[in-house]
């Protein structure tokens, strides 16, 4: 007599063991089946009773995988597929509440009703499903499980504050990936886990999780599904999904099974929100932390007795309502949708004319939509399906091309995705019996394909999601390990093999694509190695020449390429500190060695470069003004504007100006300055220790060497000229040695009376006339631009001294040729015109004068003649002997008397009657007490210094000079006016 079989309901939470115990009962078996709700929980289960029992027992069979070995005993499968008819000792069906379920409920609905194995039955699932067991399945028992672990409510926490070991569940593909993409900047780095990737991505996935290179996973509700996972803590990102139809809220049955995932075995768990979700309430929170729901009244149930006679029939069967109180006809399926749809179409209702096309299309219509395509999209491709298969078989030929576009493994994550649900349709139509030509054949190569695919997709997946870098450093540090560490020439920091950052000088650089929250882990991490380098490069450095050192113009400390520290503010501008770039964590020692190498070296780059001035700082020999006024150019770094010191100047006899120069000072018309310090080397230092005195942000910068004038900037204050070497005027600024060359030459011209520039002039300057021009007006002068009919020149012949005869037509002597009779009517040739400008002095009036006749002012009472703004300025010494230079004004008796009003000219500053006896004023031809005919303001030490600073000599007479002869231009066309040149000039 046979057993009756026994059918037992294991009812209770999640993580109660509910899985583990129907394997176990299932192996205490000889045959067994067992149905799970997820092809990755099917595969779960398939690898731990395979490592139990051997591959050569145990059969998987899921919609789109199919392996079944030979002598099989035990069959993994997921619900769908499970095989009914086989008669096996066990069967048992996971998560048994989805016969609730609005699209899969009716076919868990019956499982419950029909699937019983030949001894024992098991349904596993929630205790909501006691009371509908017990109407629905007579004799059943009943099996109470406790949850292992709490779980308790955490409320809301940001993703960045997410414990480890943490699960955040997402309800869609973009959803999913924002989160994994937010935790791989802030922590690394993440698993995925969605229901549509294929067992071998899922497994690759939930693997880095597992084993701990990651510490974060972002999945779908697809965890909630008996997946076990070593999760502490799960986080709703959102507490509504799209079902398919619509956006509901979860159920509280839903947000346990999830949240249940929180907590393995005895361990105990957390769950709450982040991001945007709604909060939970109070009973909510309450019924999942103590699994109080409220119980199922109604199952999804869909008739199992179909009628296959026409496609109206079987739609009529599958539509047959229920008379069962706990039973609910189900909504139309993805299936049945389907079967409507091809039934409208002429093509298939033509060729459907019998029972077994009926069954056939019926078949065709349950191949899922894995692409999630729109409806008509699916049909399209059930009806071409159908087509072959009406023909035969689905043609390989075909098939092999729609493989070839699909066994493609680059592209990005979407692509590679969208690929696998292409393939998973065509390994579904592999899988059906007597659909394909060769079956094996094609069933190996569409798992294949699949294989491929989902390793690329993983790879993909941890290459966006995950920071291997980092999730190996963590793990490492994780277990106390010790890491393997180095620094290679270039100062590439690697751990573990990976690179980390790089070492800067003394600084160590992290590389910036590391998370914020894992770069205290790389820190340390990477200081195992940097401690031992520190010291090291800090020997190299101390031990270095100067020549591998430099400052920037901004202050900065260079060691070769690298920065190694900054110039600070010092007590006096020559004596700048050092703050040395040195990480904290390389110890005071290598910080205060490094230091104390950048001192040393500043300190004797700032004695070469500006020996001059220290030597004159130090010179006990200068007292008195001269010393003060040393102090006030070593202040000023060994630039001085004369006019912001003319008082000062005045007040230096000849001996303290003596002393000075013997140090190189030069007392210019515009700067009193060291030339030696104008070099581009001390301009550069010049710039930067004066910036660093008076804590300028940015600094100025040199300009480059060898320029004599660079462009005059408004925005650009006049002292960073000054400081640069530079003296703007007009447009430009002029370098100061070049500008007192050019006023040397300006001092032997005639300033009042007006000169034209000498070639001499722009060759200092590197100008044009125009430009010169332009300087000059800059420098104080009037510049009066004219034209005049150019001049041409003619070039004698050198003096020949051969004696043979010059032929009569090559002689001087012969006739001038008869000039040709202008033609009439003929127009003139064009007279070629030259532009000049003639420059005079236009200093600044101090007043303004009002306007009245000459004759109407009396002598004595003659107002302070204006000095202008000239300065003043070194004049070189004229050697013993040579004639004064003249200026190009005519002689004074040949100039027309009465030719200038005596109004034009400003007068003395001192009533004629009121001159001491015996002192006499000296007035050379520039007048109006000038230094020379272009010199600056009369000094009585100018004219003590014999000279030196533009003043005559004590005694000297003023006379009119000779004014130089001029050439008048020789007529080519008359012979006897070259004669007399050639004669002359021989």
């Amino acid at each position: 007599m046979a057993t009756p079989s026994r059918v037992t309901a294991v009812l209770g939470p999640t993580n109660t063991g509910k899985t583990h115990y129907a394997i176990e009962r299932m192996l205490a078996h000889r045959t067994g089946v067992i149905g799970l709700p997820l092809r990755l929980l099917a595969r779960e289960v398939y690898d731990r009773i395979v490592k139990a029992r051997g591959p050569s027992v145990v059969a998987l069979v899921t919609g789109e995988e199919r392996i079944v070995p030979e002598r099989t005993q035990y069959w993994v499968c997921t619900v769908e597929a499970m095989p009914l008819e086989i008669g096996a000792d066990f069967v048992a069906v996971d998560e048994i509440q989805l016969c609730a379920d609005a699209d899969r409920g009716h076919v868990f609905t019956d499982r419950l009703l029909r699937a019983r194995g030949l001894h024992e039955t098991l349904f596993m699932g929630s205790d909501t499903m006691r009371n509908a067991i017990a109407a629905l399945v007579p004799g059943v028992q009943f099996m109470k499980r406790d949850r292992f672990s709490t779980l308790t409510w955490t409320g809301s926490k940001k993703i960045s504050r997410m414990p480890p070991r943490s699960a955040i569940v997402g309800f869609s593909v973009e959803n999913v990936y924002a989160i994994a993409e937010l935790i791989r900047r802030q922590k690394g780095g993440c698993a995925v886990v969605m229901g549509a990737l294929s067992p071998r991505t899922r497994n690759a996935q939930v693997a880095l999780y597992q084993n701990g290179d990651v510490d974060y996973l972002v999945a779908t509700d697809a965890i909630g599904m008996g997946l076990n996972l070593d999760i502490r803590h799960v986080a709703f990102s959102s507490t509504a999904k799209f079902d398919g139809h619509r956006m509901r809220g979860l159920f509280p049955w839903e947000l346990a099974q999830i949240a249940g995932r929180a907590g393995r075995h005895t361990e105990n768990g957390t769950f709450g929100i982040t991001g945007e979700a709604r909060p939970m309430d109070d009973d909510m929170i309450d019924a999942i932390e103590n699994h109080r729901f409220a119980p199922v009244k109604k199952l999804h149930w869909r008739n199992e007795t179909l009628e296959f006679g026409t496609v109206e029939r079987l739609v009529r069967s599958l539509e047959a309502p229920t008379s069962n109180d706990w039973l609910t006809r189900a909504r139309d399926s993805d299936d049945l949708v389907a079967l409507k749809n091809l039934s409208e179409m002429p093509e298939v209702r033509d060729r459907v004319k019998s029972p077994q096309d009926v069954r056939l299309l019926w078949d065709v219509c349950r191949v899922p939509d894995f692409r999630s395509s729109a409806p008509m999209e699916h049909a399209s491709l059930l009806v071409r399906i159908f087509e072959f298969l009406k023909a035969g078989r689905v043609p390989s030929d075909w098939l092999a091309k729609a493989m070839e576009r699909i066994d493609k493994t680059e592209g990005d994550i979407d692509a590679i995705s969208k690929r696998l649900a292409y393939i998973r349709t065509w390994t579904y139509v592999a899988q059906r019996k007597g659909w394909v030509e060769d079956e094996t054949h094609w069933r190996d190569e569409t798992r294949a394909v699949e294989d491929r695919l989902s390793d690329a997709l993983h790879a993909r997946l941890t290459q966006r999601f995950v920071d291997r870098r980092t999730s190996v450093l963590m793990r490492r540090l994780k277990q106390k390990e010790t890491l393997v560490a180095e620094v290679n020439d270039k100062g590439e920091v690697t751990v573990e093999g990976e690179f980390v950052g790089r070492l800067d000088g003394f600084r160590f650089r992290q590389d910036a694509s590391s998370s914020p929250d894992e770069a205290r882990t790389l820190q340390q991490a990477a200081m195992q190695a940097l401690k031992p380098e520190f010291h090291l490069r800090a020997d190299r450095f101390y031990n270095a020449p100067d020549t591998e050192m430099d400052f920037t113009e901004q202050g900065g400390l260079m060691w070769g390429t690298t920065a190694v520290g900054k110039l600070v503010k010092g007590a006096e501008p020559l004596r700048a500190q050092v703050e040395a770039f040195v990480d904290e964590e390389a110890g005071p020692d290598v910080v205060e060695k490094v230091r104390r190498r950048l001192q040393h070296f500043i300190d004797r780059k700032t004695a070469a470069l500006f020996e001059p001035l220290l030597a004159m700082s130090r010179d006990e020999a200068l007292t008195g003004l001269a010393r003060g006024f040393a102090f006030r150019l070593v202040e000023s770094l060994g630039v001085l504007p004369r006019d912001a010191v003319g008082d000062d100047v005045k007040q230096l006899d000849q001996d303290a100006r003596g002393a000075l120069r013997k140090h190189g000072v030069r007392f210019g018309q515009f700067t009193i300055f060291l030339p030696a310090l104008l070099k581009p080397a001390p301009t550069r230092l010049r710039l930067v220790l004066w910036s660093l005195y008076n804590g300028l942000q940015e600094f100025p910068e040199s300009p480059p060497p060898g320029l004599v004038t660079i462009p005059n900037i408004t925005e650009v204050p006049k002292q960073h000229y000054t400081l640069s070497g530079y003296h703007p005027a007009g447009t430009r600024a002029i370098r100061i040695d070049m500008l007192e060359r050019l006023a040397d030459l300006l001092r032997a011209k005639d300033s009042r009376a007006g000169f034209e520039a000498m070639p001499e002039m722009l060759s200092i300057t590197g100008m044009t006339l125009e430009q010169f021009a332009d300087l000059m007006t800059g420098l104080g002068y009037k510049a009066e631009k004219a034209e005049r009919p150019k001049v041409k020149t003619v070039e004698l012949p050198a003096p020949s001294t051969s004696t043979a005869p010059i032929p009569e037509e090559e002689s001087v002597l012969a006739p001038p040729p008869e000039p040709e009779a202008p033609v009439e009517g003929a127009e003139a040739a064009p007279v070629e015109m030259e532009v000049y400008f003639s420059f005079s002095w236009a200093p600044k009036p101090r007043f303004q004068r009002a306007e009245r006749p000459q004759g109407d002012r009396p002598r004595g009472d003659r107002p302070a003649r204006p000095q202008g703004d000239r300065p003043q300025g070194d004049r070189p010494k004229r050697a013993e002997g040579d004639a004064k230079p003249q200026g190009e004004r005519p002689p004074r008796a040949d100039r027309p008397q009465g030719e200038r009003p005596q109004g034009d000219r400003p007068q003395g500053d001192r009533p004629q009657g009121e001159r001491p006896q015996g002192e006499r004023r000296d007035r050379g031809k520039g007048g109006d007490f000038k230094g020379g005919k272009g010199g600056g303001k009369f000094d009585r030490n100018d004219r003590k210094d014999g000279g030196k600073d533009g003043g005559k000599p004590q005694g000297a007479k003023s006379f009119e000079a000779r004014p130089p002869r001029v050439e008048k231009p020789i007529d080519p066309d008359n012979p006897f006016a070259v004669l007399a040149a050639l004669k002359n000039k021989v």
